[in-house]
């Protein structure tokens, strides 16, 4: 990883909240959630006034866990504070086959701009070139398509950023408590998937600037119920640990549930994408975890309203240059019991 970990650092960023986005959707209406509704931006400055009139598209894989839930919420809120929007939304689906066939429709509906998170953004990138070849632009979400030429603007977390803030937190809690040689475990996502490459990456980097490295490491697969199992077994092959860093959060519920069954502190656990269910754990501190690191689902938000502006040749009110950048990067913040507060009310459901 070429990143210098000199450019990362504690930023602070904004997580989402939300339930899943259902039906195709042209209504302005935004939906109801849990745990405080969707988080959305107001337009500023000259970017408040209505525009011309545009349809936005919108595609992105099935709710099958808080982050896409809050994903689709997202969209769905932001696109409703413009009165100059039209969402149409394709039923959300983890079948590629049936996502390139929604966007597909979309696309010959002659929206003026999609937003497009795809199950995989190798086998939709020509899809994202056909959309731009036809005049529509697409904002590329998360799960990038591996030719610019597929989207006008690419936006998404910072994966490495992750795993950089996650090892940054746990070298300076150890280097500080004087631990010489700790112990360090690591729970991933999807092993095969670059954005678990670049999480782990991102952490052994970070520890190495301590002079720490990452000891027992499974992967599990972003569910609560791989969390367990695979927790389970590193806890099992691990009797002593200092310290602990999940990946994600909607799969931490699983891996306290094995923490917690195995009777296990003497370690502390970072998490990952910023639940609310993660910081309620941090504000009570009565278990392992101890922070979170975030990749915030408000990029949906985010998303949605610079596809407005593209589709309307209006650039970021802002910025000096007059056209929307083609890639924008979100900081990954560090949740602990000392700013919990401030997160809590934007977190995400698991």
């Amino acid at each position: 990883m070429s990143e210098s970990l000199a450019r990362r650092g504690f930023l602070v960023g904004a997580l989402g909240v939300g339930a899943a986005l259902t039906a195709a959707c042209t209504s302005n209406a935004a939906p109801t959630a849990a745990g405080g509704g969707p988080n959305v931006a107001a337009a500023a400055g000259d970017n408040a006034e209505p525009g011309t009139p545009v349809t936005i598209g919108f595609s992105a894989p099935a709710a099958d866990h808080g982050w896409i839930a809050a994903i689709a919420a997202n969209a769905q809120a932001q696109a409703g504070q413009y009165s100059d929007v039209t969402l149409e939304a394709v039923n959300p689906t983890n079948d590629i086959t049936q996502q390139i066939a929604a966007v597909e429709t979309l696309i010959n509906q002659g929206v003026d701009a999609l937003v497009i998170l795809p199950n995989d953004g190798s086998q939709l990138t020509s899809l994202g070139v056909r959309a731009m070849e036809a005049g529509i632009p697409v904002i590329n979400l998360d799960r990038i398509f591996d030719s610019p030429l597929a989207y006008r603007t690419w936006i998404g977390g910072d994966n490495y950023g992750m795993g950089v803030s996650a090892g940054t937190y746990i070298g300076t809690r150890l280097r500080d408590a004087g631990v010489a040689d700790p112990v360090i475990g690591e729970i991933a996502g999807i092993d095969n998937l670059p954005l678990t490459q670049a999480r782990s990456q991102g952490f052994s980097d970070a520890l190495a600037s301590f002079g720490f490295a990452v000891g027992p490491r499974q992967a599990a697969d972003f569910t609560a119920q791989g969390g367990q199992r695979v927790a389970a077994n590193l806890l099992q092959a691990a009797p002593q640990l200092d310290a602990l860093w999940n990946h994600d959060d909607d799969q931490g519920i699983g891996v306290l549930a094995a923490i917690t069954q195995a009777g296990r502190s003497e370690f502390f656990m970072v998490g990952g994408a910023g639940s609310a269910n993660a910081m309620r754990e941090i504000q009570a501190g009565t278990s392992v975890l101890e922070a979170t690191v975030t990749y915030s689902p408000t990029m949906a938000s985010s998303a949605m309203s610079l596809a407005r502006l593209v589709a309307q040749n209006r650039g970021m009110g802002d910025l000096v240059e007059k056209e929307v950048p083609t890639s924008i990067t979100l900081a990954s913040a560090t949740i602990t019991a000392e700013n919990v507060a401030d997160y809590l009310p934007l977190g995400f459901e698991s």
